[in-house]
């Protein structure tokens, strides 16, 4: 995989983003706020995809939606292309929708089944003026592009696979030649060989053109094949952030630390003698976030400094942690070249090692 030229400037800058929501259902009398991304920043350079991994929850997707502006930001700034995002309204923003695409998790549920692919296809470019002739071109090139015979544009969705269909859907997307593609768990519901085939199409069409991706997924393996670079998302906030291979090797946030363990290792040797890292209980909920560090209820090395002797610690639901995890939200530091964590320990790798050694996740069967 070619990596971008790391002096060039950003495609794509966000700062300080935050989307927060009311509350329904019994807590709407109570005035509680679901604070669902809080204060996010990242960039993208042209031809880099960034991935973005968390659980479900996290508010990965929430991001995406945030950034094409499918919703609008409580607060903080987007910058693409040079334009303030946050602040076009009207024809502007129509504009600019040509330029950022999305690609959505569920082929089937994201096209109109009433919809021929060529209609779907040319729907885009009807809401942008395309003539007709143009429109006609556009339409066979990007359905070979990503592999759809331009004899079948007259068939409807449901007559496709679910690999055909997700290649609709980036069709659909890569109509109007953007520069930034948005794509959300764009091959979650597909079976493994089939995911292999659309990330090596994304990888061809970013080659050939330049595109850039935001990659939201949980699949580690998946994400480690296609991005340049990795963001890990927990409770509305980017906790780790480092070029793929950096991350992947040598991970500083206990939470990249628990997901990595996670990831299945192909040889049943090491897979047997591997152990997991448990996380304790559930990923918290956006509408009452802990106190201090987000990630505290459920860190491994938050107890065990709480367990050294000397430790500044208080109790925490009857277990010794330092009072900074309990009481302080740890910067967003850098620990290493192009490598940002937050946490309170981020810099003492050695003191709290993690309870085992993090397996490298394997490579995607199938893919190049």
């Amino acid at each position: 995989m070619t990596a971008p030229d790391p002096a060039a400037a950003p495609l794509l800058q966000v700062t300080d983003l935050a989307k927060t929501f009311g509350a329904t259902g019994a807590l709407l009398s109570k005035g509680v706020q679901v604070r669902a991304v809080d204060g996010v920043s990242f960039s993208i350079r042209a031809g880099e995809t960034l991935g973005l991994v968390g659980e479900t929850g996290s508010g990965k997707s929430t991001l995406g939606r945030l950034v094409l502006k499918l919703i609008e930001p409580s607060a903080g700034r987007i910058v693409f292309d040079g334009a303030d995002v946050t602040a076009l309204q009207g024809a502007a923003a129509r504009q600019l929708r040509g330029r950022m695409q999305m690609v959505f998790q569920d082929p089937y549920g994201s096209l109109n089944p009433r919809m021929t692919v060529g209609e779907l296809v040319r729907e885009p470019m009807v809401v942008h003026g395309y003539g007709g002739d143009l429109m006609r071109t556009r339409l066979e090139s990007t359905l070979r592009e990503v592999g759809i015979d331009p004899r079948m544009a007259a068939r409807y969705p449901h007559e496709f696979s679910g690999g055909q269909r997700q290649r609709i859907a980036i069709a659909r997307a890569l109509v109007l030649d953007p520069k930034l593609l948005i794509l959300d768990e764009p091959v979650s519901a597909l079976d493994v060989s089939i995911q292999a085939q659309i990330l090596n199409l994304l990888q061809g069409i970013q080659r050939r053109t330049g595109i850039a991706y935001l990659f939201i997924a949980h699949d580690l393996a998946v994400v480690r094949h296609i991005s340049h670079r990795v963001a890990v998302m927990y409770l509305g906030k980017i906790v780790e952030s480092a070029p793929r291979d950096q991350l992947y090797s040598a991970p500083h946030h206990p939470y990249t630390k628990a997901l990595l363990s996670a990831v299945p290792v192909p040889d049943p040797v090491l897979e047997r003698g591997k152990t997991r890292i448990a996380l304790h209980g559930e990923i918290g909920s956006a509408a009452s976030m802990p106190d201090g560090c987000r990630f505290h209820p459920r860190c491994f090395r938050a107890r065990q400094a709480g367990a050294e002797p000397g430790t500044q610690a208080a109790s925490w639901r009857g277990l010794a942690m330092p009072t900074a995890c309990l009481q302080q939200l740890p910067p967003f530091e850098t620990v290493g070249a192009g490598h940002q964590a937050a946490c309170h320990f981020a810099r003492l790798e050695d003191r709290f090692a993690a309870p085992h050694a993090v397996q490298q996740p394997p490579a995607l069967a199938g893919a190049a």
